[in-house]
């Protein structure tokens, strides 16, 4: 079957919906599937993490992570899953038997992120490349096609950048004597990673990732907080802060309200508007809970999430289920 063949029929697959590139990606580079298994030299210090339902429960290795010669996306998947594919090898179907299709009557199917950042391309045409933390996930799209950016894979992206490319990182604070501004930057420059601080105000550097760290109220006038604002169809995020920041409504993955959050709530969550490199916010309902956002600013916590809200004597995986 010809890519342009297997693509429509994706998209008119799963009740006529199109699919985000980061599965209609998978089928444009056809020919290129089980490309990197041979020549150039091995990318070192590679992850490879693959979950469900948004990151709630891990598939873990048979063993040791493989990894050999120039790797790409999807050798590395098959060199240490079983995997099924279809239209040509160009589509994850299955992991070790976990498939994509409907559960409940609603479409899921696999994505992958690398270093955090969703795919913009087919698997096989995608290069490996040291440090990388490549995380595939089989979640429900209804409510969104696009997750474009996810906190899960921290330290990464700014640990080692985008692309095999470092970037320059920058918190911006709304009060950058704030003790959650400190710990931010701390945090990072604990880990290795030289960050810029200054107050929140416009980049002027396309090429740089950004936390942006303070209550709600005092970071909303930017276009990623807009996307947030307007809930996970636009932002990926599976929460979003009223108008004022004073409430943080949190979404299940039907996109429903599971609950709301007043004083003292937090959010740690990503976006990426088009092409630009993905913002971070470590944001809060008022300062007692950007502070709690910046204390869970950690590896620990942050592992194998999509976002994460805050609440005292809460953590709560976004989205969130109804138990949650």
């Amino acid at each position: 079957m010809r890519a342009t063949e297997a693509s429509a029929q994706v998209a008119r697959s799963r009740g006529g919906r199109i699919l985000s590139l980061g599965v209609l990606g998978l089928l444009g580079s056809l020919a290129l599937v089980g490309c990197g298994l041979g020549a150039g030299p091995t990318p070192g210090a590679v992850q490879l993490t693959v979950t469900r339902g948004f990151g709630e429960s891990e598939l873990g290795l048979p063993g040791p992570l493989k990894v050999s010669g120039q790797e790409t996306v999807m050798s590395l998947l098959m060199r240490n899953y079983t995997v099924a594919t279809r239209f040509g090898g160009g589509f994850v179907q299955s992991i070790n038997g976990l498939a994509g299709g409907t559960e409940g009557g609603e479409p899921v199917d696999w994505f992958y992120y690398v270093n955090g950042v969703q795919a913009g391309q087919g698997a096989a045409a995608t290069d490996v490349h040291p440090g990388d933390h490549i995380w595939w996930d089989l979640h429900d799209w209804s409510q969104t096609q696009d997750v474009p950016a996810v906190v899960g894979s921290f330290p990464q992206p700014f640990l080692d950048g985008l692309e095999g490319k470092r970037l320059p990182v920058r918190v911006e604070c709304a009060a950058v004597q704030s003790a959650a501004c400190t710990e931010v930057s701390s945090r990072l420059q604990g880990l290795g990673i030289p960050a810029a601080v200054a107050e929140v105000g416009p980049s002027e550097d396309p090429e740089q990732l950004r936390v942006v760290v303070g209550p709600w109220s005092k970071l909303r006038l930017s276009l990623p907080a807009e996307m947030v604002e307007q809930g996970p169809r636009s932002s990926g995020v599976y929460a979003r802060f009223t108008a004022g920041g004073s409430s943080l409504i949190l979404f299940g993955k039907d996109g429903r309200t599971v609950s709301t959050l007043g004083a003292g709530a937090g959010l740690i969550a990503a976006t990426r508007h088009g092409e630009d490199d993905p913002v971070w916010f470590v944001a809060g309902t008022d300062e007692a809970g950007t502070a709690l956002a910046a204390r869970d600013f950690t590896q620990a916590d942050l592992r194998n999430r999509f976002a994460l809200a805050l609440a005292p004597g809460r953590v709560i995986p976004l989205p969130e289920t109804a138990s949650g």
